[in-house]
């Protein structure tokens, strides 16, 4: 008896490891089907970090870069262990020879339109940093070649994958604290001198015309993106702003603080970005009918109800694919997720670019501009 049971416990194990040797087999070629053959172009954006930070991780298969300006070859073929192979200093020559399912841009923003332009005729979708462009005229081409070509072309925001901002947006939709009467975004940091950024990114960024201004670019597009989500995809009637140089003698071309008000017919948003905070900050205020949330960071929310009702909250982190821009990237481009209508997508950030022009156009202009 004890023999039968013997033999039966062990064909049982052999059986549970082969199960597993197979669901891991199974797994790891799922993942070698499914992951992305990656571009990149532009090594000037100190947010290629990221995605670089992946590739030497073995989290993302990079099969190029074009990057013009070989002393960014050498600073991060060092750094992140990538070999000569890899780099070109054209982009055509590169997705023409190493054939990637996708480009990420990490140029200068103005620069975002050229990156289209020599993809979208190939059918290679693009996915670049925020915002989508430097000028709603270069967003308007953006969105003539992604229809004409029919491709996708995302925008990438740190705070798209802040599990606090889902929460209080799915929180908004269940009808919870009333319809939405006004949203406030705080974004920025002391600013990007200030806190390191590199000469390279310093160059454009600073620069009016590559990155189409200064602080209301950099930091005014992450409220004007979630304040699009959370009215989805709404256009807003009409928008206010102004602008401060506090640091001329550091940003002697463009404003370093920026105050924008827009306007829905049921709603007010009010967004600012600055490079004059005391610290970096990127957190989220809704105000509706009946109550109010507040995502003070990536995952922590306060709220307050009708009748003084106060509450705290940690989220949990978020599951894929709304979790990281890769994987969102992968999921939009096997059809298992649109991304026509969220954070990423053109729809949203060609709104979000109108917003930025209005604003420009409202301080030059001293007053506020309807849409």
């Amino acid at each position: 008896m004890k023999t039968n049971l013997f033999i039966k416990s062990l064909k049982c194990f052999k059986s549970a490891v082969l199960s597993a040797a197979l669901i891991g087999i199974s797994i790891t070629v799922s993942h070698a089907q499914t992951s992305l053959r990656l571009g990149v172009a532009g090594l000037n954006h100190n947010h290629v970090y990221n995605i670089l930070n992946k590739y030497r991780d073995g989290k993302a298969d990079i099969v190029g870069i074009a990057e013009p300006n070989k002393a960014l070859w050498v600073k991060f073929g060092k750094i992140f262990h990538i070999p000569d192979s890899l780099f070109f200093t054209d982009l055509k020559t590169m997705v023409l020879k190493k054939k990637p399912d996708a480009v990420l841009g990490y140029n200068a923003a103005a620069n975002h339109v050229d990156i289209v332009e020599v993809c979208a005729p190939l059918g290679i979708p693009v996915m670049v940093e925020k915002p989508l462009a430097a000028t709603l005229v270069q967003a308007v081409r953006i969105r003539e070649l992604a229809e004409k070509f029919h491709i996708k072309v995302l925008t990438n925001f740190e705070t798209t994958w802040y599990p606090s901002n889902w929460d209080v947006y799915n929180t908004v939709n269940t009808g919870s604290i009333g319809p939405i009467r006004r949203m406030v975004a705080h974004d920025g940091h002391q600013g990007p001198k200030e806190i390191g950024c590199s000469e390279e990114f310093l160059a454009w960024l600073t620069d009016p015309v590559l990155n189409g201004a200064g602080a209301l670019n950099d930091f005014g597009c992450y409220g004007a993106d979630l304040m699009t989500w959370m009215m989805h995809g709404e256009r807003p009637i009409a928008v206010t702003a102004i602008a401060r140089h506090y640091k001329p003698d550091v940003y002697p071309k463009v404003e370093d603080d920026a105050t924008v008000i827009v306007e829905y017919h049921g709603a007010t948003g009010e967004i600012e970005g600055s490079w004059n905070w005391p610290f970096s900050i990127k957190d989220f205020e809704v105000f509706g009918a009946t109550g109010y949330l507040h995502a003070l960071d990536t995952s922590h929310i306060v709220s307050r109800m009708r009748e003084n009702i106060k509450g705290a909250k940690n989220v949990e982190p978020l599951a894929a694919p709304i979790n990281d821009p890769i994987v969102y990237l992968t999921a939009v481009l096997h059809h298992q997720i649109p991304g026509t209508d969220d954070l990423s997508s053109l729809k949203y950030n060609i709104i979000v670019m109108e917003i930025l022009d209005a604003a420009k156009r409202s301080i030059n202009e001293g007053k506020r501009i309807v849409l």
